[in-house]
C-alpha cells in the first residue's frame, strides 16, 4: 500500500488520521511542522502528502511550493481555511485537491484514491 506523509501540527487530529490511514493499509510518517515535513520528504519520499497549511515555522504553502519546485508527488491539503481564494491559492502552488477541517474521513479516503490512480506527470 502507498506511503503518506500527514503533515499537522494538531496531535490528536494527527494520532486519529494516522490510526485512520494505518487501519486502511497505508503507511504513513507525520511531521508537525513545516521544516520538520521538509526533512521527512527528503528522508523518505512519500506516494501523497496530506498537508496543513496553517503550520509553525513554515506554513504548508511554502512546503508545498519548495517541495513542488523538485517533485509532482501528488499533494492534498487539509486544512481548516475554507475560504474560495485560501483553496485557489493553494491550488495555484501546486496541490492537487483541497480539503476543509472538518471533513468526512470515507471522501478524505476516496481523494486520496483519487490523486494516487491519477498522479502528476514526472
Amino acid at each position: 500500500m502507498a506511503h503518506i506523509l500527514l503533515v499537522d501540527d494538531e496531535a490528536p487530529l494527527r494520532d486519529s488520521l494516522t490510526y485512520t490511514l494505518q487501519r486502511e493499509g497505508y503507511t504513513v510518517t507525520t511531521a508537525a511542522d513545516g521544516h520538520s515535513a521538509i526533512k521527512q520528504f527528503h528522508k523518505q519520499v512519500p506516494d501523497v502528502i496530506l498537508l496543513d497549511l496553517m503550520l509553525p515555522e513554515v506554513d504548508g504553502m511554502e512546503v508545498c511550493w519548495r517541495i513542488r519546485a523538485f517533485s509532482n508527488v501528488p499533494i492534498v491539503m487539509l486544512t481548516a481555511k475554507d475560504q474560495d481564494m485560501d483553496k485557489i491559492w493553494g491550488l495555484e502552488a501546486g496541490a492537487d485537491d483541497y480539503v476543509t477541517k472538518p471533513f468526512n474521513t470515507r471522501e478524505l479516503l476516496a481523494r486520496i484514491q483519487a490523486v494516487l490512480h491519477n498522479p502528476s506527470e514526472e
